[in-house]
């Protein structure tokens, strides 16, 4: 098997008397779709944190690409091709959905928010912009002020900020979080339709999902990885299935 496009060893993070991650391991295959579950409070969100550089460790290390970055901040593991989706600060709801997407295109060539306005005006912005809504399936909504746009498609757009970065890595927290059965159906449908062109790693809680997307699932108790494989060996775990997906799933 090829070199791993993301390793994390023995990640630990210690709020007070709380270990969220507890010398969490982790390998990452370039072209999958990976997905972390757990129960709740078993450090998914921690560790999606870590390997961002949203969150320092307090030990360990990670590997991207072959680089050691555990010491680099959130903006230099962006510029190398690692991005993270699902923010709660990630669209500006005045904006237009073309506008959101330019200027996060403009933020990654190490631009300020600020020029926003020449963000609305610049072809070489506006351009690329498009295409990528185009590729989530919003090119019809291009003009639409994020506020006005749907919870799914507000999602969409989140996806599309990301992807204006060209990553090789996406992080991706709860990306289903809140939809309804068809959002989540599009939803997983646009995912799918990335595989190949971007590795992904998703935490999710909707396991048709999980089950449907992933090529190979990481389970997460107590901030350790208990379990690693296709969602095959993962449904048929007896761990797994004690810890999270009850004995009866």
């Amino acid at each position: 098997m090829a070199e791993p496009l993301l390793t994390a060893q023995e990640l630990t993070k210690t709020f007070g008397a709380l270990k969220a991650t507890d010398e969490l391991s982790l390998e990452i295959q370039s072209g999958e779709i990976h997905a972390m579950i757990g129960p709740n409070g078993a450090g998914k969100t921690t560790a999606i944190g870590q390997l961002s550089g949203e969150l320092k460790s307090d030990a360990g290390t990670i590997f991207f690409a072959g680089r050691d970055i555990t010491r680099l901040p959130m903006h230099k593991r962006a510029h190398l091709g690692l991005a993270r989706s699902f923010q709660i600060t990630s669209i500006f709801l005045n904006f237009t959905a073309q506008d959101n997407v330019a200027m996060a295109i403009q933020a990654h060539d190490g631009h300020s928010f600020r020029f926003w306005k020449p963000a609305r005006t610049d072809s070489k912005l506006q351009g690329p912009a498009c295409e990528v809504l185009d590729k989530v399936g919003l090119a019809h909504r291009a003009e639409i002020v994020a506020a006005n746009l749907s919870h799914g498609e507000q999602r969409q757009l989140e996806l599309a900020m990301a992807l204006a970065t060209n990553p090789s890595l996406l992080l991706l927290d709860e990306p289903m979080a809140g939809m309804g059965i068809e959002d989540s159906s599009q939803m997983i449908d646009l995912l799918k339709s990335l595989k190949g062109d971007v590795t992904i790693l998703m935490v999710e809680h909707d396991m048709d999902a999980v089950f449907a997307l992933a090529d190979r699932i990481t389970v997460l108790v107590y901030g350790k990885t208990i379990a690693t494989g296709t969602p095959e060996r993962i449904h048929t775990d007896p761990a797994v299935r004690q810890a999270y997906l009850g004995g009866d799933a």
